[in-house]
């Protein structure tokens, strides 16, 4: 018999508090990389299912262009990662919060092409509605947190440039890639089942070490 879906009421919420509230997380330091935070956004689909907000990054952006990934960026000057990660949510799909939907953080993770990601947990509401930003986005999607719980989460692949394992995650008919899918994974591990897994080892696929 399959399991219930996760709703997205009160209780969901105090457990992913707890959990974050628990959860040691792991900070990086720079080394001559930039800064820079995404912000996982829980939010409810129309059967009040708990689902988070994926987007496509738009084809003319200069670098990373069309690839998938949390509403996210650089820290500018003295922001901290959580006041980046809520610009970047209000500027890429329009989610104006504050710091008190904020749940917690998770580790940082540093990518091939010189930053070190702060992975923000924020509580959008039962009322969200996230919209695109055309300059930014090319599409944003509501995906049901479950997805990220089934058997084939995560897959790994070798890499001849590579001694560190490749991580996938294969959700809404295609592969989700590093440092997206890493961050993905920990909030897997992380949010649904209090583990503190760690992801940091995880690499991504040589066309994103730019």
């Amino acid at each position: 018999m399959a399991s219930s879906p996760t709703r997205f009421d009160a209780d969901f919420r105090a457990r992913v508090a707890t959990h974050l509230a628990t959860f040691e997380r792991r900070a990086l330091a720079l080394d001559g990389r930039r800064p820079a935070a995404v912000a996982f956004t829980l939010l409810p689909d129309e059967k009040q299912r708990a689902c988070f907000v994926l987007t496509r990054r738009a084809a003319s952006l200069r670098s990373h262009a069309k690839q998938w990934a949390l509403p996210g960026g650089r820290i500018d000057g003295p922001e901290t990662a959580i006041e980046a990660a809520l610009r970047e949510l209000r500027e890429e799909v329009g989610l104006d919060l504050d710091q008190q939907a904020v749940l917690g953080v998770l580790d940082d993770y540093g990518t091939r092409s010189g930053f070190v990601i702060t992975p923000v947990v924020v509580w959008a509401g039962a009322n969200a509605e996230p919209v695109a930003n055309p300059a930014e986005v090319a599409s944003v999607y509501r995906v049901p947190l479950d997805d990220l719980d089934h058997p084939d989460v995560p897959r790994t692949i070798s890499i001849p440039e590579s001694d560190r394992p490749v991580i996938q995650v294969p959700i809404l008919s295609t592969l989700v890639h590093a440092p997206t899918a890493a961050v993905l994974y920990q909030v897997r591990e992380v949010l649904l089942h209090g583990r503190a897994t760690r992801v940091d080892h995880f690499e991504q696929p040589v066309w994103a070490w730019r």
